[in-house]
């Protein structure tokens, strides 16, 4: 019986669970291991206790990223993060869950990485100073700015088209997307809200953002 005061009296539970602990993981490798070089052995003898599909159960952390990036969707993720936002981490784990190409972070270097629950491993992040330094990445890459925002003039997202290869372009808890990314991108558009309050939760936008896009582009057949 395992002793809920010492969990590490779990054979299938390390001593001292990773960041990446999830009730999900699996024990070591029963049987003849595996040949293949994405396996890590350290895994194989241990167990797989992070928080990743079953199809990556007992890959090496290089391994899985070289898979995401066959796979990868073409849309880009962008943040603003001039007040330290907590939602940054969350919509980092959802731009993981979704698929996308990279996650681009504007504004302060440091992010709260607490609610990516480690999928930034797995995910391309990149660091931009400026709104205007995004931009400039973005023409010469010739991919345009969708900026997420309730603001005058913006397109319900229920009735827009999204570019394949576009950039998803997210502000801040509170006070949404700054008026030099407003002015930047090519289009603006709001989820549609039904209830009393005036805007949803920023990661909770983000993630129905990406979701939108997932619809109109990916294929399951």
């Amino acid at each position: 019986m395992i002793d809920p005061q010492h969990p590490q009296s779990d054979p299938q539970k390390p001593a001292f669970p990773t960041a990446e602990f999830t009730t999900h993981g699996v024990g070591p490798w029963e049987g003849e291991w595996p040949t293949d070089a994405r396996y890590d052995p350290e895994l194989l003898e241990r167990g797989d206790t992070r928080n990743v599909i079953d199809r990556f159960r007992y890959w090496t952390m290089d391994a899985i990223v070289a898979d995401l990036d066959a796979t990868r969707f073409p849309f880009h993720v962008a943040i603003e993060n001039w007040q330290h936002d907590m939602n940054i981490g969350s919509i980092v784990r959802s731009a993981n869950a979704f698929g996308a190409e990279t996650v681009h972070i504007v504004g302060r270097r440091r992010w709260n990485k607490r609610g990516a629950m480690v999928t930034d491993r797995y995910q391309h992040v990149v660091h931009h100073d400026t709104v205007a330094d995004l931009v400039d990445w973005a023409r010469a890459e010739s991919i345009p700015i969708i900026a997420i925002d309730n603001v005058p003039g913006s397109v319900i997202i229920e009735t827009f088209s999204f570019p394949e290869r576009c950039v998803l372009l997210f502000g801040q808890e509170g006070p949404g997307l700054s008026d030099a990314a407003i002015e930047a991108a090519d289009a603006v558009v709001e989820i549609s809200q039904f209830g009393s309050t005036r805007s949803i939760n920023a990661s909770a936008a983000a993630a129905v953002a990406m979701h939108v896009w997932v619809q109109q582009y990916a294929r399951w057949s």
